[in-house]
């Protein structure tokens, strides 16, 4: 959802270098991004100020001699950074009360906050309030190396066939999940149609148990939950005749990496984090208690994610493997 903002920059200043400061965990997804030239990865630990640490990590930054910086979290700590560095611009929204550490701020309309693409790409733009909003944005784009995949498919020991990846988990918590047995049942219907299909369920280690429940049922899935990096991930996604995925960033990951998607959401809301791609099918039954943003239903029904039935899930996937 960034990358927009690192085209535009990019189209602003051909000459000049892009480096990111990102947490080591997400490393992969940067560096799979033409626009970056290097990935400095971030020592610090979620939540912890480490005050003597970025210091520390500042003076580092400061011989490398930028001029610019932009702070996409909104909180405190992030803003720290380039200013302890001395970058003479540092742009950001104002999140946490940052005047100061940030000197170009911009400011977001609480009544009605721009999609989260938007939202980062308008950090290229002069601060204005009330900023004209796009129509489009560029469609965010990553690349895989082909021999990336062919070692995650060996060291796996993948069999041959067509790869359909799916993602079951959802970090923000249990009610962005659609449940195990439907993606179950839709995996049976993709093997009945397509017996070469091989289902290759990925996330992260939190993720292993869900896709347990879905391997349970359907023991040809292939639980790679935890078995991967994230840059294995992306490689194999980046193989993918199509991607089903609930709201997650595997999700982005598959449309940024031009593979037809399937999004499921429930209690999030695709209107401000979208799958940025015209591959990309987004079903969501915006029923009347959704979007609620809240991890767990607080109604204990989670109708807005099982009321989406696999048969609806497999509509349009179908054309999706039927063109692989």
């Amino acid at each position: 959802m960034a990358q927009p903002l690192l085209r535009r920059l990019r189209d602003l200043h051909p000459d000049r270098p892009i480096d990111v400061l990102a947490p080591t965990w997400v490393a992969p997804v940067w560096r799979a991004m033409r626009e970056v030239d290097t990935v400095l990865e971030s020592p610090f630990k979620h939540g912890s100020l480490q005050w003597k640490e970025r210091k520390a990590y500042a003076k580092i930054l400061k011989k490398r001699g930028y001029a610019d910086s932009y702070v996409l979290p909104n909180t405190l700590k992030f803003a720290l950074i380039p200013w302890l560095a001395g970058i003479r611009r540092r742009v950001g929204y104002k999140g946490e009360m940052r005047y100061g550490l940030v000197n170009v701020m911009h400011h977001d309309e609480k009544d009605a906050p721009r999609p989260m693409a938007q939202f980062y790409a308008a950090l290229a733009d002069q601060p204005v309030r009330n900023l004209p909003r796009l129509d489009k944005l560029p469609e965010p784009e990553m690349i895989a190396d082909a021999k990336d995949a062919d070692a995650a498919i060996a060291r796996l020991n993948l069999p041959a066939g067509t790869y359909v990846a799916f993602a079951p988990g959802a970090e923000f918590g249990p009610a962005k999940r659609w449940p195990a047995s439907y993606f179950a049942e839709l995996a049976r219907t993709i093997r009945a149609n397509r017996p070469d299909a091989q289902i290759l369920l990925l996330g992260s280690p939190k993720d292993r148990a869900v896709c347990d429940e879905i391997t349970a049922i359907v023991p040809q899935a292939h639980n790679l939950a935890g078995s991967t990096s994230l840059s294995e991930a992306i490689a194999l996604i980046s193989r993918a005749a199509a991607v089903v995925t609930n709201d997650s960033g595997l999700m982005h990951i598959g449309a940024a990496l031009k593979r037809p998607v399937v999004a499921i959401y429930g209690p999030t809301d695709p209107r401000h984090t979208p799958p940025l791609s015209e591959l990309a099918k987004i079903l969501w039954l915006h029923i009347e208690c959704s979007p609620c943003q809240q991890r767990e239903c607080p109604l204990g029904h989670q109708n807005c994610m099982k009321l989406i039935t696999p048969d609806a899930v497999w509509q349009p996937l179908q054309p999706m493997l039927a063109a692989a």
